[in-house]
């Protein structure tokens, strides 16, 4: 039920933010897909400033963890003679 309540009060924040701007909703397609990159870049900000000070961790993140869930799985090299 959190997660209800969070994505809720997410969603009034940036309704808010929204009529600050003077953007309308749903937003013109290119404020949405702007906006959902910086959701997903946002996301991982905190986990990054918590492997900081851990450069092995912080590498191994950002490849593995951080990239799979921004650009989700990336196509496989393909022979280029096949």
């Amino acid at each position: 039920m959190s997660s209800y309540l969070l994505s809720l009060g997410a969603g009034l924040l940036i309704g808010v933010i929204y009529s600050l701007l003077g953007v309308r909703s749903p937003a013109p397609p290119v404020v949405a897909l702007v906006g959902l990159a910086g959701i997903l870049l946002g996301e991982q900000i905190v986990p990054i400033a918590k492997r900081i000070a851990d450069r092995a961790e912080l590498t191994r993140f950002i490849r593995h963890d951080c990239s799979q869930h921004v650009l989700g799985p990336l196509p496989a090299n393909r022979d280029r003679d096949g």
